[in-house]
């Protein structure tokens, strides 16, 4: 393949994987909110009220104070693999959920999007087959584009991969693909979550076909009544790849995420880090680790799951109401950040977004979750950042939109 020329006879040669690379949908979307006084339910983001501002502080102020032993070592170059301190609470927190997972398996990443980005890098070559869930995270795929995989979709359902389809297509396919890409948890955009049979009988599948399962877990602790099943680590540790994150639990702005991996490729992701950035922010790292240290989280994450429960509760609730009679179907996360909506068959989101917007809401059309074939009638709505009654206010816009574009 020939690499593309940059116009104006500019002297610069673009690589030609620059050519898979693509802006992120979501990101340009959010442009059209900063529009004053458009309700956003587009964006994947927390609610900044449930950011930790005090202990962020105080942990800033310990690590930092005249005299700690830490103070200048957080502010130096620091190893590659991450903060021995960070690493072990990580083991610790994937043994309590039935992971059997040693520190020296954990790397400290700059957010789980690196994490992705480490992955490709490692275990994608161009043309190799990678395979998604229907649909899947934008992110995922803007991460595995680069390297120029030939990424196929598996058919899903509401519990997530139909296991069925997924030992047809394996068994229909010339090659290995190199790996499976899984969210289980209150997946975005669906907000889905693999129930217990499934995840067991989705591994089967894949241990049969010696396939491994990149588990990505960036919503898992956000469950509104019960938590949800076991890891995928803790039923194939052999098999699996885990990627988690402190941006839904503490603040994205820390871009501290991590990777958990088998032995045996761990130098590899190791090396990959190491070309892309040396290290995580060292400072980040023992802010985290102080905020940690005396199981502030377990304080903590309770009172985001009750705010992202109530809020949740008046999605559904205003989305019954409003939508009652229109044909319009949404799933019932029982954790997490989103809901998923499909429109009447006649109906297509991305046409639709203008009007929203115009009506005083955004959303995000679910076309670009899709690896293939694409619905047309989906979108994602986002709950955790809006008020209740902005809440009641956006789904009644958008209930009054898809209500003038049918037919």
């Amino acid at each position: 393949m020939n690499a593309p020329d940059l116009p104006n006879a500019t002297p610069w040669r673009l690589a030609a994987r620059a050519e898979a690379m693509n802006p992120s949908a979501i990101r340009e979307i959010l442009k059209i909110t900063e529009r004053p006084g458009i309700l956003n339910f587009a964006g994947g983001l927390p609610a900044p009220e449930t950011f930790p501002v005090a202990a962020m502080r105080a942990a800033c102020a310990a690590v930092l104070a005249e005299g700690s032993a830490v103070a200048r070592p957080s502010l130096q170059y620091a190893a590659s693999e991450g903060l021995p301190e960070l690493r072990q609470w990580v083991a610790d927190e994937m043994a309590r959920q039935g992971a059997r997972v040693a520190p020296e398996q954990v790397l400290i990443t700059t957010g789980s999007q690196q994490g992705l980005d480490l992955v490709a890098k490692v275990l994608i070559d161009e043309g190799a087959p990678v395979l998604v869930e229907t649909p899947t995270y934008l992110g995922a795929l803007q991460a595995f584009a680069p390297m120029q995989p030939r990424v196929e979709s598996v058919a899903s359902d509401g519990e997530g991969v139909v296991p069925e389809a997924l030992r047809a297509q394996l068994a229909a396919s010339p090659e290995r693909p190199r790996f499976m890409y899984l969210l289980p948890n209150f997946q975005n955009p669906t907000g889905r979550t693999m129930p217990d049979a499934r995840r067991e009988a989705v591994l089967a599948v894949c241990r049969e076909a010696g396939l491994p399962v990149i588990e990505d877990n960036p919503y898992g602790e956000l469950w509104f009544d019960a938590p949800p099943p076991a890891p995928l680590l803790a039923r194939w540790p052999e098999g699996v790849i885990y990627l988690g994150s402190f941006s839904k639990i503490l603040a994205p702005g820390l871009r501290l995420g991590y990777v958990i991996a088998p032995p045996a490729l761990y130098p590899k992701l190791l090396q990959a880090k190491q070309a892309a950035d040396l290290h995580t922010p060292g400072f980040n790292q023992r802010v985290v680790a102080e905020v940690l240290k005396d199981g502030f989280l377990d304080r903590h994450v309770p009172t985001i799951r009750a705010r992202y429960k109530s809020q949740q509760g008046a999605m559904l609730d205003a989305l019954a109401r409003h939508m009652a009679g229109l044909e319009v179907t949404w799933t019932q996360p029982v954790g997490g950040m989103f809901v998923w909506v499909r429109l009447p068959e006649t109906l297509d989101a991305q046409a639709l977004l203008p009007r929203a917007v115009d009506a005083g809401m955004a959303f995000v059309p679910g076309g670009p979750f899709y690896a293939h074939a694409p619905d047309p009638r989906t979108l994602r709505l986002s709950f955790v950042t809006s008020t209740p009654e902005q809440i009641e206010r956006g789904m009644a816009m958008l209930a009054q939109v898809v209500r003038q574009a049918a037919p």
